[in-house]
């Protein structure tokens, strides 16, 4: 059975105190939630990982990283390298967010390289890709999502699958208040896992959980994450505010 996934991406947001609080908020209310198969993720900005590391008790929230650089050391001003986030406790890394992918250039080559770097560090990736509104509107957005996939991870061993999860985010859905509607979250879901299916095996394909991130809400988390190929979400926004959050959770 694949695992379920909620993981609220902070990006830019919340100073010192803010972070503490909202975790300390959301570990409380997750932890009456008693729940089976799920993991609760949180991903504050770099300066205030240990202080939410620090600050967790026992419960089921997990604390993971925004990004990663792909080299060990170096002189690399202003990145992190994979041994400076183990050292604090942190063993996940989003990579290949939109914004990354907008903002900071980031290629699928870079981003083949990170994912070498999380699996030679024995991390997990939580690997996003998603396509544009023109890809969508000229009916590209399969060759677009299928290129970045096969791009940064179809180099990979069967066994290294182990250590991936897949977010799906459409790009023109991600802080416009659009939506990708559940069926058209489901065919690209299921999308993606038959390619994995095909490159590798119909096993490894069926234990990848593939999150779905874009404007996902209390409101509209029920029905997609009813769909059979979406196994959980990527959350930005909405994960900034505890009731909220824990609304996307109890809907998983």
């Amino acid at each position: 059975m694949r695992t379920k996934i909620v993981a609220g991406n902070w990006k830019m947001n919340n100073n010192f105190e803010e972070s503490v609080n909202l975790v300390k908020a959301i570990e409380k209310k997750t932890d009456v939630l008693k729940l089976k198969n799920t993991r609760v993720i949180v991903a504050p900005t770099f300066v205030n990982l240990k202080s939410v590391v620090d600050s967790l008790g026992d419960g089921c929230v997990e604390v993971v990283a925004q990004n990663m650089h792909q080299a060990k050391k170096g002189a690399f001003t202003g990145e992190i390298s994979a041994q400076m986030l183990q050292s604090i406790g942190i063993k996940t890394v989003i990579l290949g967010h939109s914004e990354r992918r907008t903002y900071f250039n980031e290629t699928d080559e870079a981003l083949a390289e990170k994912i070498n770097t999380v699996l030679e560090n024995k991390m997990e990736a939580i690997f996003c890709f998603g396509e544009v509104l023109e890809d969508r509107k000229s009916d590209n957005h399969f060759n677009v999502v299928e290129s970045q996939i096969k791009k940064a991870l179809f180099h990979l061993k069967d066994t290294d699958w182990k250590s991936i999860v897949l977010a799906y985010e459409p790009v023109w859905a991600i802080g416009t208040g659009e939506t990708a509607s559940p069926e058209q979250a489901q065919e690209m879901h299921a999308f993606v896992r038959s390619l994995v299916a095909d490159k590798y095996s119909q096993a490894v394909a069926d234990e990848v959980s593939i999150l779905y991130g874009g404007s996902v809400k209390p409101g509209n988390a029920l029905e997609i994450f009813s769909k059979q190929d979406v196994d959980g979400g990527l959350i930005g926004g909405a994960a900034l505010n505890v009731d909220d959050f824990i609304g996307i959770i109890t809907a998983i």
